[in-house]
C-alpha cells in the first residue's frame, strides 16, 4: 500500500514539474494596483504633476536577467488610468543616451528606450509599446508569429512628453537623467475594441534597453527566465490590476 502511494505521488510530481517550467511566473509574478484618477483630456506634459498629486509611487525596473549584460541604469515607472487611457511616466538615470530613431515605428530599441508590453484582453494577443528618450514610439500587436505595427493614425493618438525634447540626436556619453510621459488611449490597443480599463486585470511587463548604446542593457520589471535577451515573452509578464 505504501509503495502504491509513493508511486502515485511520484507520478504527480512528474506532471507538476513541467507545468512549473512552462509557467515560471506563477511563483514570481509581480503585481501592481493601478489607481484610477479623475481627469479629462490629460496632456502628456501634465502627467508627472498629476501623478505626484495623486501620490502614485514609482516602481523599479531593475531585474538583470542575463549575466552577459550586467549594467543596470536607474529606471523607474509609475502608472495610473482615467478609465479610457493609461498615464505612464518613466524616470531614467544612465551613463549615456541617444535618440537616433527619428520617426514612429522605427528601431527605437537601439536608442535609450523604455517599453511597456501587455495582454489587455486575456487572449493570445500582446502589445509592445516602445518609446525612446525623444518620444519616438513603436507600437506592435498580435500573437507570436503574427505581429504587425500599428498604423500612424493610432500612434498619433498617444500623447507624449520627453524631458530631452522631441528632436533626434546621436549618442551623448556621460551621466544623464531623462523622463518620458505617455497618455495611451484604449484605442492604442488597435487589434481590440477596448473602451474602458475599469476593473481589468492585465498581464504586463516593463523594460529598459539600449541595444546600440555604449553599454547595452536589458532590464525588466518582472523577471525573465530565458537564456538570451528576449522581451517578447508573455509567459513572464506580471499582473496589473486596474481600479
Amino acid at each position: 500500500m505504501h509503495l502504491r502511494k509513493l508511486l502515485v505521488l511520484m507520478a504527480a510530481v512528474c506532471l507538476i514539474l513541467p507545468l512549473s517550467a512552462i509557467n515560471p511566473q506563477n511563483n514570481k509574478m509581480k503585481e501592481l494596483s493601478v489607481k484610477k484618477v479623475s481627469a479629462e483630456n490629460v496632456s502628456a506634459e501634465s502627467v508627472p504633476a498629476l501623478l505626484d498629486k495623486e501620490n502614485v509611487a514609482f516602481q523599479p525596473v531593475n531585474t538583470v536577467n542575463w549575466a552577459d549584460f550586467p549594467y543596470a541604469p536607474d529606471v523607474q515607472f509609475r502608472m495610473a488610468h482615467t478609465s479610457d487611457a493609461i498615464l505612464l511616466h518613466y524616470k531614467v538615470k544612465e551613463a549615456s543616451v541617444r535618440a537616433v530613431a527619428g520617426h514612429d515605428n522605427g528601431p527605437v530599441w537601439k536608442d535609450a528606450c523604455v517599453e511597456f508590453f501587455s495582454v489587455p484582453a486575456g487572449d493570445d494577443v500582446y502589445y509592445n509599446m516602445e518609446c525612446n528618450c525623444a518620444g519616438a514610439l513603436l507600437i506592435g500587436g498580435g500573437a507570436k508569429g503574427d505581429r504587425r505595427h500599428a498604423p500612424q493614425e493610432v500612434l498619433d493618438k498617444v500623447r507624449r512628453w520627453a524631458s530631452l525634447g522631441r528632436e533626434p540626436f546621436e549618442e551623448r556619453v556621460g551621466a544623464c537623467s531623462w523622463e518620458v510621459a505617455l497618455v495611451i488611449p484604449c484605442s492604442a490597443f488597435f487589434l481590440h475594441d477596448i473602451t474602458s480599463l475599469d476593473g481589468k486585470q492585465v498581464r504586463a511587463n516593463f523594460y529598459k534597453c539600449g541595444d546600440d548604446l555604449q553599454t547595452p542593457h536589458f532590464l525588466s520589471w518582472n523577471p525573465i527566465e530565458l537564456p538570451k535577451p528576449n522581451f517578447h515573452c508573455p509567459e513572464f509578464f506580471g499582473m496589473l490590476r486596474f481600479e
